[in-house]
């Protein structure tokens, strides 16, 4: 999708949409948007090959990603963006906060490394293919339990982010 000066407007569409579905579905929920902050990240420093098979992020996409946030500030809505750490870092630590406090806690992310923090107060919801994880969802998806996906991830590699697994 373009805009009438031909700028694209494909992902600012698709993402507002999602929030403003988010929010239609959950109305009395909390909410935070978290996005990845420029440059690399400490895991970069820890393995060199993280990540680094992706080809750079569209020109068409980069130009996006500010009116994305302007939109998510002007919904009124928190934006968290941390240098040196990746979304997901950030996403855990909230959902870790959340889960000590007892909270229920919802996280939108078609992200399968997010499995790990399913528990009795964190859900994931992937938008994308309208399906919800609970503790035994992450079981019957994966065949291993939330606590387990981190190992099932390194023994069976992640080509997302470059991680080889093992033969």
């Amino acid at each position: 999708l373009n805009n009438t000066k031909g700028q694209a407007t494909g992902a600012i569409k698709g993402v507002i949409n999602m929030i403003r579905s988010l929010i239609k579905q959950y109305p009395n929920s909390t909410i935070a948007v978290v996005f990845d902050a420029k440059g690399k990240t400490f895991r970069d420093d820890i393995y060199p090959d993280y990540k680094a098979h992706r080809p750079p992020m569209p020109d068409d996409l980069r130009s996006q990603i500010e009116p994305i946030h302007s939109i998510i500030r002007a919904m009124g809505l928190p934006l968290l963006v941390v240098d040196d750490v990746e979304a997901d870092d950030v996403i855990g630590t909230l959902a870790q906060q959340a889960w000590l406090q007892k909270l229920p806690t919802l996280i939108s992310t078609g992200d399968k490394d997010m499995a790990q923090l399913v528990g009795p107060y964190i859900t994931l919801v992937n938008t994308m293919s309208d399906s919800t994880y609970d503790r035994d969802g992450v079981k019957a998806k994966f065949d291993v339990w939330p606590e387990q996906i981190i190992d099932y991830l390194a023994l069976a590699g992640d080509s997302s982010d470059g991680i080889p697994g093992i033969d």
